[in-house]
This record gives C-alpha cells, sequence and structure tokens, in this order.
C-alpha cells in the first residue's frame, strides 16, 4: 500500500511519474519554489493541521495552487502536503550556505547595532549568498547573516549527535522541524541532513528504512538511534539518550534505563529497534 505521506497526487493533479497508476484529472512535473518565511508548516489537507514543517529556503515542488493553498512535496525527502502559497517563491537559483548555528537573525543592514529589523533563521535553514560584507553573509531575500552561523552547502557536518545536542532545550512541538520547536522525528532528520545523511520526516518511516539494525546483544554506541512506537531517540553514549519529548516538553538528554523504564510504565511499550546510522563513528 502505498504511504500517503509520500503519494504526489491530491486526486486532482498529480506528478507525472504517477501516469496510469493513479487516478488524476491532470498530471504535471510541478514547479520548483523555496520557502520564504522562517517557518512554514505543511499540512495534510488545505485546513488540516501541521504534519511537518520546511524552513527558510528549503525546496518545495508546487504540482497546484488553488484558494491560496500549494499542494506537493518537500525536496528533501519527498513529504507530501499543502503550504500557504503566500510562503513560498519560484526556486530561481539554489541555496549556497545552511544555517549551522540553533539559531541565527538575518538582519536588514551588517550592523547590529543600527539594524532595524531580523529574520529568525533555524538551524537547517538555506540560504543564497550574494557576497560578504566583513564578519556578514549577504543572503539573497534574508538579508545579513552572520558569516559564523553558515556553513557552505557542499560541506557537510560529520558528528549527528552534535548537531542535534545543539537544539538541547529546545520546546517540544508535534510535527516541529526548527529551533522554535521541534518533535523527536524532526530531531533526527535536521542532524541526518546536516551530515548529508538522507532521512525521512516521521519516526516510523526512519524506523523502516534509516540504517542498519543492531543485534539484541549489541552495545550501543554514540549515534545509534533507539525506536519505540511512535518515538525515536538518539545515543550520545551507551548510557545517555537525547531526544524531543512531551515529558520534558524539551528536547532533553536522559538515561537510557530511565527512558526505557518511564515509556513502558506510560503505556507506550518496548523499544522496537536499535539502528546504526551508516558513518557514525563505528568501525
Amino acid at each position: 500500500m502505498t504511504d500517503r505521506r509520500l503519494l504526489r497526487s491530491n486526486g486532482r493533479v498529480a506528478h507525472s511519474t504517477l501516469q496510469g497508476r493513479v487516478t488524476a484529472e491532470r498530471f504535471t512535473d510541478g514547479l520548483p519554489h523555496r520557502v520564504i518565511r522562517p517557518v512554514a508548516p505543511l499540512r495534510d489537507t488545505p485546513e488540516g493541521g501541521r504534519t511537518r514543517e520546511l524552513l527558510f529556503g528549503e525546496a518545495f515542488c508546487v504540482l497546484e495552487d488553488a484558494g491560496g493553498m500549494a499542494f506537493g512535496y518537500a525536496l528533501r525527502d519527498g513529504y507530501v502536503g499543502y503550504l500557504e502559497a503566500a510562503q513560498l517563491a519560484p526556486a530561481d537559483a539554489e541555496a549556497t550556505h545552511v544555517v549551522s548555528a540553533r539559531m541565527t537573525l538575518a538582519l536588514d543592514r551588517p550592523d547590529f547595532k543600527r539594524a532595524t529589523a531580523h529574520l529568525p533563521l533555524s538551524l537547517g535553514a538555506q540560504v543564497r549568498v550574494t557576497g560578504l560584507e566583513g564578519r556578514w553573509a549577504r543572503a539573497e531575500g534574508a538579508g545579513y547573516v552572520p558569516v559564523a552561523h553558515l556553513r557552505p552547502v557542499a560541506e557537510p557536518e560529520e558528528d549527528v549527535v552534535a548537531v542535534a545536542e545543539r537544539l538541547l532545550g529546545t520546546p517540544y512541538l508535534w510535527g516541529g522541524n526548527s529551533a522554535q520547536g521541534i518533535d523527536c522525528s524532526g530531531l533526527v532528520q535536521a542532524a541526518c541532513l546536516a551530515c548529508a545523511i538522507p532521512c525521512p520526516g516521521d519516526s516510523d518511516q526512519q524506523e523502516a528504512g534509516l540504517g542498519a539494525p543492531l543485534a539484541p546483544e549489541a552495545p550501543l554506541q554514540r549515534g545509534d538511534l533507539l525506536f519505540w512506537r511512535g518515538h525515536v531517540g538518539w545515543l550520545c553514549d551507551a548510557q545517555t539518550l537525547l531526544h524531543a519529548n512531551a515529558f520534558h516538553m524539551a528536547v532533553a538528554q536522559e538515561p537510557v534505563q530511565d527512558a526505557i523504564n518511564r515509556i513502558a510504565a506510560q503505556g507506550d511499550g518496548p523499544v522496537t529497534a536499535r539502528k546504526r546510522v551508516k558513518g557514525q563513528f563505528h568501525d
């Protein structure tokens, strides 16, 4: 059965690759766009709730624009849904840099004392740098961003846990993907994408497709993942879990066994999978 979260069709319109597989009034390749707001909620229906979020500069292929809502899919992971059309602009050029700090501010001028407007940009937001002015990068459509808070798109990070740890204390937000609010699978995806590791958006998809299974007797190491029904977390080390969770209502660290016991006691069952992400500190 096709995962509806990845099915590029809403009945009226479908992606060209689905011709002969689904029924739709028309088929299209879609048009690439980029998000122009700090955070854009992705909805399962035009009036529905947040299922995931896209960040400033992230790419979204629009298949249909109707009633102020754009239907399409995120290029980072293929997640399908609706964004407000006003939160998008045509993608004229590729991003050159990614925000590597937990959060930064794009200012309207390269002077933090004289700037009068700012745009908050989360870890993972993407910008196109068109020039440098001292310690500031001029980011197209955003303003001036501290160079120290950016890394080139072509230079991914190497430590998923170090990336995730930057988000410690971030409020828990169901479907969140930003430093303003994030959930368990958002935290995993943010760290993976920063390290150029392909990663789906939700924890069940991550359990099915991310990393390699560990044998029950295999010792846990930094960068491993633990999965429960509807939940996931990183291992900072064999004894410490790092996860966005509704118990702390934040991204938090806690002893692994304490988390296992607590999650079981609250009725959410045992660990369902232990996975090892390729290239993360393992022989």
